[in-house]
């Protein structure tokens, strides 16, 4: 059933018999355009694409394969496969044998996403041969695992459906609306990331808004950026396009590649995150490509600036909208606004201290705000929302929002209000709903800076600050016990704004923040070279890593005390002693052993220590040469940079 015609009977019905469905309808309709597995040595990408009759027909086999290993209805399973066409197919496969998969993003590192599929109790385990290495490598993370499927690059597919081969293909398996669809985990970027339970009627509810919220029926092609959605296209009957690009960061896609498929594939709409379609605007622009088919994109993970909804306005046809759509793991889409609309009256609103106009609710979603607190909300009461216009904690209800959390009650206790027979979400973000009905996001709940004055909202402020045209954007963080927190504004400056810019640039964000009574209390401003953000969107500040810094730079709480010099000085002492080799009795067995012992120590344990040191400077964005952060490490060991990766003091509990 194409989108703009869904009915009541489509509606009740899983996302796998949506599948067959269009599959025993449509069977010679492409389903997934992707990249060809042989690609030539220049040339713009080669593609292959699938049917809805053979991509349903290889869901069926590796479904059939799955339940040979003992994976079936309730069958917690992790999926470690790069994201694609094949990942489309397994997701399928899984849901049709009723099992459910568990969702970690790899971008939050690599000790949390163990964490989390330890905390989860995986059964089954389905994955490439390199997440098999760390399945060994780590085995308490996957020590209920029972069933074990390793898919080799290429032909992983066909070998899984081979071992179902002589097993019916049986039809999806049958399902309530309460029953787990998937367990997917939030990002973390705030606290420990939490499983999420998405369950069979979630699951309709977010395909329902976003079929009503965004598309009509003669969208029948999507560009795919993110796996989840091209499963909602192919429920919802359109060709799903997966450009060739590593999903795993969105923010390296090219552009180049990104254009050359919606022009050869004729896409209609995608989803994508801001920090791929601000490359691809630019792009456009530049090389003044056109793009006729693409009438509608989607964005979400992060707001969507005005500027860069100006930017894509400008390269795309005149009737194509631009959404952005606002959201969480727990509860999708939420609400919604067209770029028309954004870029009237609540454009302005971000400069003038009133937040980002994220739009109206999405359908199906009843949104409202809540006074701001940190304790547990147990039941709804009539007195509990606040005003109209008043600051508070955005709250949500609706079929696309996830009932409980899995087996963690304190999660539950802390973001759930029971209200009769249902259930409030509470977000973590902090916000205010106008007149119109329209939700104004203000930040996060657990990033407010609490001030001797009052609190702080950082999207709120940084909105005053991010009107200075030499500024790409700023961090509002804070350190000090709450209630007497101290304010910082950390800013990223535009590539054309050297460092002998700054003074200038420094005046001019005091005068802004001093001309609103928003900000005027905030005295301290740091430039920053490239703010560290969340790999999954590429756009998401981790402002508690921020914190710590500014904290250092205001404070010199971290820099190095007299013992960490003193610890410094044995790798030194180190590299002298393997200098005065010539000087030694290498007669001497004692010495000789030691000068060995040294070698090892100051070159083989300390290059092994460079990747670590690595991914340590690239989470912190200090922007150092990575060849400086290897010669450092050479040098110093971990005695340099262990003690920077710790949590720093000014991290949001």
């Amino acid at each position: 059933m194409m989108s703009g015609t869904v009915t009541g009977t489509t509606r009740n019905a899983s996302l796998a018999e949506l599948l067959a469905r269009h599959a025993a309808r449509t069977p010679v309709r492409t389903a997934v355009v992707h990249p060809a597995r042989r690609q030539g040595s220049s040339g713009p990408p080669a593609y292959t694409s699938v049917g809805y009759g053979d991509f349903a027909a290889r869901v069926t086999a590796c479904a059939a394969g799955l339940r040979a290993r003992g994976i079936g209805r309730g069958t917690r399973t992790a999926l470690l496969v790069t994201p694609g066409a094949d990942l489309l197919v397994l997701v399928f496969a899984l849901m049709h044998t009723g099992a459910v998969p568990v969702v970690v993003d790899p971008g939050m590192g690599l000790g949390r996403m163990l964490d989390c599929i330890r905390r989860v109790g995986v059964q089954a385990f389905v994955g490439v041969p390199s997440a098999h290495l760390l399945r060994r490598l780590r085995p308490r993370a996957f020590a209920g695992v029972k069933s074990v499927i390793t898919l080799p690059r290429g032909d992983g597919l066909r070998e899984l459906a081979a071992l179902g081969a002589g097993r019916p293909h049986l039809p999806p398996q049958a399902s309530g609306p309460d029953d787990i669809a998937l367990i997917g985990y939030t990002t973390g970027s705030t606290g420990p990331a939490k499983p999420v339970e998405i369950t069979i009627g979630m699951l309709r509810g977010m395909a329902h808004g976003v079929e009503a919220g965004h598309f009509t029926a003669d969208m029948t092609s999507t560009l795919v950026t993110m796996p989840l959605m091209g499963v909602f296209d192919l429920a919802a009957g359109r060709t799903v396009v997966v450009p060739r690009m590593n999903m795993g960061r969105v923010g390296a896609a090219d552009p180049v590649v990104l254009t050359d498929a919606i022009r050869r594939f004729g896409v209609n709409a995608m989803f994508a995150s801001p920090a791929l379609l601000g490359p691809l605007s630019a792009h456009l622009a530049e090389t003044g490509a056109r793009v006729p088919s693409l009438r509608l994109i989607v964005s979400g993970g992060a707001p969507v600036s005005p500027g860069l909804m100006s930017a894509l306005r400008a390269v795309l046809p005149h009737d194509a909208d631009v959404f952005s759509t606002y959201g969480s793991t727990e509860a999708l889409p939420m609400a919604l606004v067209e770029s028309r609309e954004a870029l009237a009256g609540p454009a302005d609103g971000p400069a003038a201290a009133l937040g980002v106009c994220v739009g109206r609710p999405a359908p199906g979603a009843t949104v409202r705000t809540i006074e701001v607190s940190d304790g547990p909300v147990p039941f709804w009461t009539p007195g509990l929302p606040v005003a109209e216009g008043e600051i508070g904690e955005i709250v949500v209800s609706g079929q696309a929002v996830s009932p409980r959390y899995f087996r963690s009650p304190g999660a539950d206790a802390a973001h759930k209000i029971q209200d009769g027979g249902r259930r409030w979400h509470r977000t973590g973000d902090v916000g205010w709903i106008d007149g119109e009905g329209r939700i104004w996001f203000c930040g996060r709940k657990s990033h407010r800076v609490r001030t001797a004055n009052g609190d702080l909202h950082t999207v709120r402020c940084e909105g005053v600050f991010n009107a200075h045209p030499q500024v790409r954007r700023t961090a509002l963080v804070g350190f000090g016990p709450h209630g007497e927190q101290r304010p910082v504004l950390c800013v990223e400056l535009e590539a054309d704004a050297g460092p002998g810019h700054w003074p200038r640039i420094e005046r001019e964000l005091r005068a802004l923040g001093a001309g609103n009574p928003v900000t005027k209390g905030i005295d301290d401003f740091l430039p920053h070279p490239a703010f560290p953000v969340d790999i999954r969107h590429n756009a998401k500040i981790r402002r508690e890593l921020l914190a710590g810094w500014a904290e250092d730079r205001l404070t010199g709480s971290r820099r190095p005390t007299a013992a960490d010099r003193a610890l410094r000085a044995v790798p030194l002492l180190g590299w002298a002693y393997l200098a005065a080799w010539p000087l030694l009795p290498w007669d001497h067995v004692a010495l000789t052993a030691l000068w060995w012992i040294d070698a090892f120590l100051s070159v083989v344990v300390h290059a092994l220590q460079i990747p670590s040191a690595l991914r340590m400077e690239q989470e912190l964005a200090t922007g150092r040469r990575p060849w400086a952060t290897a010669a450092l490490t050479m040098l110093f060991g971990a005695t340099w940079w262990r003690r920077r990766g710790g949590r720093p003091k000014g991290a949001a509990a």
